[in-house]
């Protein structure tokens, strides 16, 4: 019988999102935080309040424990029953946003992780998950009273609350390289974390929704495509229909109406499908069963997004999967499909043969069916189909004892190992967080080396990326390569099938020119931190260099430039040695003459600051800057200034133009003073600067936005939209509805009867900005609307 699967995700679940102690398992704490309870900690006995001793709560507890019993017949169950006794005592008094107690949540984590089949501890810990921070029991008093396998975990899962960060994408980024540390000695953290968040996005309906939106856009940032790199496909698909809903609901309602206008007709047609595949099966004598499903709604977007193209061009929004009894089925069922219906070219994929990064496997085919429908026929065994599901969890019912982490479990869990093994290198949170989004969501190709071993590189990789995934000494000394024989340039994108060889020099070096095309992280940030400890090197010189010349020319005597006093001044800017001193003299980020004055208290100096300025300027080629130069002013429509000891110059970046609103970031650059990035800016994200060369800084308020006149920036926006009359109208009737000027208009033709229309308008900020493109894509018509980085 066929299984009959749905695109759209359920309505949200029943349980609301906790008050402040679930909201922070999702992300920031809210200003709301749960009242520990009023009883004192005593582990030895916890007491159940009466209510909720009996009644709807205590049997879905029951429910929980047949769960478990039935998937591990022979588990102890007594440390889940312990932990739910010490839940109930320690989370009492704590309520939900819908004002249910706080205790369903750890409880329906618990029921997604016994769905999981895991074991006693991993369910004890679900459990427990929220006990460090939301109650008044310590990591060690967990330890004490469960073991300390459940006390790591916990450990791994709790966020890091006791320190304070920058900002917000400080923090995201700590938490979650805290949960990756804990994760490779024990995968069942990052299950718990994904159990929690699981969880709250069923119930994201009871927050703000500037929170469900936070909320939702980390959980598609990091959350689901983590369940995707760790092979588990159901719970990576509901994690992302559920976010989609809070990060576009306009995208997420039209699209939702275009799948349902297509969904009866499409179920009669797979319907048919499955009924000839059934016949063909039971004439063949194959054994299988016979599954059809519509696209997810995320799925069906990213591939409009990707392709720009309409629903009716998504060739796999129907699909069909059968699933074997052994490998040799898959090929024959294959060959099958083939007979009855006619395959699209270049859409046969073999992912048996080569599995996927995190070990999918399952054939790949699209065929024309009857009236000129195509759809996808996906072919795999019952394992193939358990491990596609349910990823690095789905043999723990299998396991037993301290060894939880199998050889095949060991594999998937390589790439978080070398993951560990970079962000060792990683100091700054940025660079962490953008390597571990471009490594979470690979889309692969499959390259061959002279000697017949598969490398899987990024797409669109090239030889450098094959390279440096050979080994880190054969990216750095690469001076050529061929591919199939030929020589190419490094550059070259590699295409499944290629057969790469790698030419090495002993003694060459990777070039900055690199980074603006290599795709993999492991490349990107070993050519990183070769560079950046290249020019490190070279910026102490040039530091000590200065600095000696600024005491000669000032007559402090050499002895004075010792160690000792330099690693003081050093502490005074917050750096930890005097060599890292000498790193941001040579940078620019501080003068040899604010060293120097610091060092020798009291000093008289003749020359003018400017003179001294313009002579450390012109030795080190770039602007010296005060450790105090921290907030920006707008001195104008979008001149920037820095308010501090040097006064000097900020401006916006031209490759991301970022407006007030936006979360930004600060570099010194040479000779012009700060260039201001946003934090999402592709340079930014590809880490093509040095983190020594990083400066914080923010928006400040300004005269004109106190007195309501607040500066305007040009921002440009692109609008897909239909071609029909008075389309243009309406838009601009939008933008000025929003008090907005309109700079400039450009209109042009698009593929498929759609125009393409690009507006530059003022914006006065982010808000301002957003609100104009939400009222644009809820137009009839209008199919995507963009933000432009560059003018």
């Amino acid at each position: 019988m066929a299984t009959h699967s749905s695109s759209a995700p359920s309505a949200t679940a029943e349980s609301p999102i906790p008050l402040g102690s679930a909201e922070v398992s999702s992300g920031p704490h809210s200003d709301s935080q749960p009242q520990p309870p009023a009883q004192e900690t005593k582990l030895a006995q916890p007491v159940i309040p009466a209510e909720l001793a009996s009644g709807p709560i205590a049997n879905r507890f029951e429910e929980l424990l047949k769960i478990v019993q039935t998937s591990r017949p022979s588990e102890d169950v007594a440390p889940i029953k312990k932990a739910w006794e010490f839940c109930v005592h320690y989370h009492a008094g704590q309520l939900r946003a819908s004002g249910e107690p706080y205790i369903i949540h750890p409880l329906e984590v618990a029921e997604v992780l016994a769905e999981m089949k895991l074991d006693a501890t991993a369910i004890a810990a679900g459990l427990l998950h929220d006990a460090v921070e939301d109650t008044p029991v310590t990591s060690a008093e967990i330890a004490t009273a469960f073991g300390e396998q459940v006390a790591h975990i916990v450990d791994g899962v709790t966020k890091i609350d006791k320190i304070q960060f920058a900002n917000r994408e400080d923090r995201q980024a700590e938490n979650v390289r805290k949960m990756l540390l804990a994760m490779v000695s024990d995968v069942r953290v990052v299950l718990i974390k994904l159990a929690d968040r699981l969880h709250n996005m069923r119930t994201l309906e009871h927050l703000k929704p500037e929170r469900q939106e936070a909320i939702a856009r980390e959980t598609l940032d990091i959350y689901a495509p983590l369940a995707h790199r760790l092979g588990m496909g159901k719970v990576r698909g509901e994690l992302e229909d559920l976010a989609f809903r809070y990060t576009d609901p306009v995208s997420y309602q039209r699209l939702s109406e275009a799948v349902e206008s297509r969904r009866a007709e499409g179920e009669q047609f797979l319907t048919q499908v499955e009924d000839a595949i059934v016949d063909q099966l039971r004439e063949n004598n194959i054994e299988a069963r016979v599954e059809w499903r519509i696209k997810r709604l995320y799925s069906i977007f990213q591939k409009l997004q990707k392709s720009q193209i309409s629903v009716d061009q998504v060739f796999d929004l129907l699909a069909i999967r059968i699933i074997t009894k052994d490998k040799s089925d898959c090929y024959g069922v294959l060959g099958l499909i083939h007979a009855l219906w006619r395959p699209v070219p270049g859409r046969v994929k073999d992912f048996i043969a080569i599995p996927r990064a995190n070990l999918y496997q399952s054939l790949h085919t699209t065929v024309m069916g009857d009236g000129g429908h195509q759809f996808e026929v996906q072919i795999r065994t019952e394992e193939m189909h358990r491990i596609a599901e349910e990823g690095i969890a789905a043999h723990w019912k299998y396991k037993a004892g301290e060894s939880v982490i199998s050889a095949r479990d060991e594999q998937r869990l390589a790439w978080v190992r070398q993951l560990v093994e970079w962000q060792r290198e990683m100091t700054d949170p940025n660079e962490f967080l953008s390597s571990l989004k471009m490594d979470l969501y690979p889309e692969e190709v499959y390259t061959f080396t002279p000697k017949g071993k598969v490398v899987v590189i990024p797409a669109d990789g090239t030889p450098i990326d094959f390279a440096y995934t050979v080994h880190t000494e054969v990216g750095h000394t690469c001076v050529g390569a061929k591919i199939n024989g030929r020589m190419v340039p490094l550059r070259t994108k590699l295409r499944n099938g290629d057969i790469v060889e790698i030419i090495t020099q002993n003694g060459h070096n990777p070039s900055r020119d690199w980074l603006t095309f290599v795709k993999s992280p492991r490349a990107r940030n070993k050519i990183k931190h070769w560079l950046n400890e290249n020019q490190r090197q070279r910026a102490i010189e040039v530091g000590r260099k200065l600095l000696e010349r600024e005491a000669r020319k000032y007559k402090v005597p050499m002895a004075r430039l010792d160690d000792a006093d330099l690693t003081r001044i050093a502490g005074e800017y917050g750096l930890a040695t005097a060599v890292d001193l000498m790193a941001t003299i040579g940078f620019g980020k501080h003068s040899a003459r604010q060293v120097l004055n610091k060092l020798v208290p009291g000093l008289t100096l003749n020359a003018t600051a400017t003179d001294a300025e313009a002579e450390s300027g012109a030795a080190s080629g770039k602007a010296a800057m005060s450790d105090a130069v921290k907030k920006l002013h707008l001195t104008g429509s979008d001149a920037l200034k820095v308010e501090g000891q040097d006064d000097l110059l900020v401006y916006r970046a031209r490759c991301c133009n970022p407006i007030r609103g936006e979360e930004i970031i600060g570099y010194v650059t040479r000779g012009k003073g700060v260039a201001v990035h946003a934090r999402s800016c592709p340079n930014v994200q590809n880490l093509l600067y040095e983190s020594d060369r990083r400066i914080d800084v923010e928006w400040a308020k300004t005269a004109g936005e106190t007195s309501g006149h607040a500066a305007r920036y040009p921002v440009k926006i692109t609008v897909y939209c239909d071609d029909r009359s008075g389309m243009l109208k309406e838009m601009t009737a939008i933008i000025s509805d929003n008090d907005t000027n309109i700079r400039s208009v450009e209109t042009k033709d698009g593929d498929n009867g759609e125009a393409i229309v690009e507006f530059v308008v003022d914006a006065e900020d982010l808000r301002h900005l957003n609100r104009m493109v939400l009222g644009l894509r809820r137009l009839p018509g209008v199919r995507e609307v963009q933000r432009a980085q560059k003018l």
